[in-house]
């Protein structure tokens, strides 16, 4: 429940009178690395958090996100959550052991806090396969009303929301692990359609609940995992504590039309937070939280993430493109990328109207999935480009072919064009080029800030 939500219905709490204890798993220790690959299985992504105390996650894996929202998103992250984001090792880092700490700090309405979400954003199973995400969690060991307000989170988002705040929830939204006020119980839900109502019952979505075995969530570590199995027919979305299921969504239990919003894109980036206050503690507790009475600097505790998928798989799983790929010639719209990095889209003032890809500096891309350029070499690119960079700054559009670090095929150099939103049309000679490719747009420049944003872009014969 993480996005544009509203306090949780009371009625809530009744999931809580039904988790039931059982007998606890063995506990493994709290620096333990990534568990080995369960026979039948391919590991897609992990990080153990292996890395000298005080430092930051790994910034190949990982985003930190700072603030009280995304650019031009949501304010307070959409959930009335009240705490400050920052990058600040007091808040987030590695402690040395094999262990990340996401920690708040504060007191009343003043508090910091972390959230990093990954840099990959196709976590997806392939077709017939299971899709596994994992991570091993201690949350906050606090409770009782010290607890009020807390909020952590481990959770999944669907790939168009970076970059574009206002289609939530039909991209979907997977809450692996979510818990608020110290309460001993895991939440697990599914987010989707539309808000409020829907196929999902927004704001709350589709939800369930329980109490972590054995030992309570708070004072130990517990192994939180979620399921897409695109094995079985209808497909089934799964949710598990200690390996124990306590949650389970068909793909039967919703219309086909938010089914599919929720899947047919790119895949899903994964996040950890701990938020304070908020629509969900708030909705729990009956009272503004956190209160005087809530505690500082009590950290989620994350032993290790990773994703694995069901039979041999590539790294990234590539998305399917359509049936006969993209027309290499045809005008291929910016935002209609599979995945990206560091970019986000905005309303264009070009003609024609819809959005542009902006926010584009050094270390970017963009991601085409099966674009076709026929038996007829393409021997030219033209992209569609604007820029407001300050005087002196200046960087390159490049085209690769299956990788995001292949030699470019051609690239073109772009400055000031008179403003963001003033557009022009380069072209760039490319090296002959058939057949179908993932094409990389990626973004080089000597300096880090923005220097171009992207409308279109297409290929031709010369």
């Amino acid at each position: 429940m993480r996005v544009l939500h509203s306090p949780w219905r009371r009625s809530m709490l009744a999931l809580l009178a039904a988790a039931a204890a059982v007998m606890a798993l063995a506990v493994r220790p709290a620096d333990a690395s990534v568990p080995g690959t369960p026979s039948g299985w391919s590991l897609v992504w992990s990080d153990d958090f292996t890395g000298a105390a005080g430092s930051l996650p790994s910034s190949t894996n990982w985003i930190i996100d700072t603030g009280h929202s995304y650019p031009g998103g949501p304010s307070n992250w959409g959930t009335g959550e009240i705490q400050n984001y920052t990058a600040n090792p007091a808040n987030v880092s590695l402690d040395g052991s094999g262990n990340l700490r996401i920690t708040p700090i504060g007191s009343g309405q003043n508090w910091t806090s972390a959230r990093i979400e990954t840099r990959r954003t196709d976590f997806k199973p392939e077709a017939g396969r299971i899709l596994r995400i994992e991570g091993r969690i201690q949350m906050p060991n606090v409770t009782g009303d010290a607890a009020l307000g807390y909020w952590p989170a481990f959770w999944a988002l669907g790939s168009p929301y970076r970059g574009n705040y206002q289609n939530w929830p039909a991209i979907g939204e997977f809450d692996i692990m979510e818990n608020v006020n110290g309460i001993n119980s895991v939440w697990g839900v599914l987010h989707c359609g539309v808000n409020p109502g829907g196929a999902c019952g927004e704001t709350n979505g589709i939800g369930a609940s329980r109490a972590c075995p054995g030992s309570t969530c708070q004072s130990a570590f517990h192994t939180y995992r979620f399921e897409w199995d695109r094995s079985v027919t209808p497909n089934q979305l799964r949710w598990y504590v200690d390996g124990q299921q306590f949650h389970s969504i068909s793909q039967s239990q919703l219309d086909a039309t938010t089914w599919s919003n929720m899947t047919s894109h790119a895949g899903y980036f994964i996040l950890l937070n701990v938020a304070m206050g908020g629509g969900f503690p708030n909705g729990v507790a009956g009272f503004s939280t956190p209160t005087s009475a809530t505690v500082s600097g009590r950290p989620m505790v994350v032993d290790y993430v990773a994703v694995w998928q069901s039979g041999a798989t590539s790294s990234p799983p590539p998305s399917s493109p359509p049936p006969g790929g993209v027309d290499a010639r045809s005008t291929i719209q910016a935002e209609a990328y599979q995945a990206q990095s560091g970019t986000q889209t905005e309303t264009t003032q070009d003609a024609g109207g819809g959005q542009n890809v902006g926010y584009i500096s050094n270390g970017d891309w963009l991601r085409y999935d099966g674009v076709n350029f026929g038996s007829t070499a393409a021997r030219q690119f033209k992209a569609r480009v604007a820029s407001g960079a300050a005087a002196g700054v200046s960087g390159l559009v490049q085209v690769r072919l299956d990788s995001p670090t292949a030699t470019p095929i051609g690239d073109f150099a772009v400055g000031n064009t008179g403003g963001w939103q003033t557009w022009t049309t380069i072209p760039a000679n490319i090296a002959p080029t058939t057949g179908t490719h993932t094409v990389y747009l990626t973004f080089s420049s000597g300096q880090p800030a923005d220097f171009v944003n992207l409308n279109w872009f297409t290929f031709a014969t010369s």
